[in-house]
């Protein structure tokens, strides 16, 4: 199957998917009960809610190609992980496979971004060699933000796993890592946009090229249902009213605006625009 593209004025946006999963509203946004879902499943089925009330979730990374580069936003959960999730407990999936074929074998990606560092958007920053985790994207130079490194390099949660020791610290032994400011700047085409709340370091990706607009949440949102109540926390939101202030604002920077919104864990398909929905907002599939 072809993988999924959008095109906004000169630059192309591919999603490259890692696993689809369906989940209890529990597991990730609490009060997303199939109770509460139900006013809103003319617009969130089947597309993004079951029959039976749980949240349909993707987790993908998504390449950008902008002026010559090749961007990865995010690198998933990855495989032969040890960690304390189930499902994302030893994945022995085809990422690598389908990445090149989309077109963009790993020695060709020359940017990562980590919007946050959280295990479902760092795991492919390394592959297992041996008993060795190495540099999945050799020629490439991540990007972390210096407050994001900040607090998880003094915090070490293994929630997770030791997501840290497998995925992030490897790259930055390799001397790939570029520490960067909420606002960097990849090309006149794509920035990142400081998004904070689910983490302290967290950002979004805006792209804009040829009198056209994207931007890709990263967790600034895990499920379109939070469109409709924006005050739904995310169960890892580190600070849950700093991700309510930021996701209110987004939502209402983006409604009615001509602005693709491609959401990292929206389950396809997973772009779209905000539109007002009386006193919040929906998500329209585009």
């Amino acid at each position: 199957m072809k993988a999924p593209s959008w095109t906004i004025g000169d630059v192309r946006i591919t999603s490259v998917k890692e696993v689809e999963l369906p989940i209890p509203g529990a597991g990730i946004v609490p009060e997303a009960t199939p109770e509460a879902l139900a006013p809103h499943a003319a617009w969130l089925r089947p597309h993004f809610v079951t029959e039976d009330g749980r949240l349909r979730l993707l987790v993908q990374a998504l390449v950008v190609e902008s002026r010559g580069r090749r961007i990865v936003v995010d690198t998933c959960v990855g495989n032969d992980k040890d960690r304390t999730l189930p499902v994302f407990h030893h994945l022995e999936t085809r990422f690598l496979d389908d990445l090149a074929q989309a077109g963009f074998p790993r020695e060709t990606i020359d940017t990562v971004v980590c919007t946050h560092l959280h295990v479902d958007h760092v795991g492919w920053n390394t592959l297992k060699v041996g008993p060795r985790w190495v540099p999945t994207f050799p020629n490439a130079r991540y990007l972390v933000v210096r407050s994001e490194w900040e607090h998880w390099s003094k915090e070490e949660d293994r929630t997770f796993g030791d997501v840290l020791g497998d995925s992030v610290r490897p790259i930055f032994e390799a001397g790939l890592v570029d520490l960067v400011e909420p606002g960097h700047v990849l090309t006149d085409e794509v920035a990142l946009e400081p998004t904070p709340g689910h983490t302290p370091g967290h950002v979004s990706v805006r792209i804009r090229s040829g009198g056209r607009e994207a931007v890709i949440t990263g967790d600034l949102m895990h499920h379109p249902a939070q469109c409709a109540h924006p005050g739904w926390a995310s169960s890892a939101d580190v600070d849950p009213e700093a991700a309510r202030r930021t996701r209110r604002a987004f939502l209402e920077a983006q409604a009615g605006r001509p602005v693709l919104v491609i959401g990292t864990h929206f389950a396809g398909p997973h772009a779209g625009r905000i539109v007002r929905d009386g006193a919040a907002y929906r998500f329209e599939r585009a």
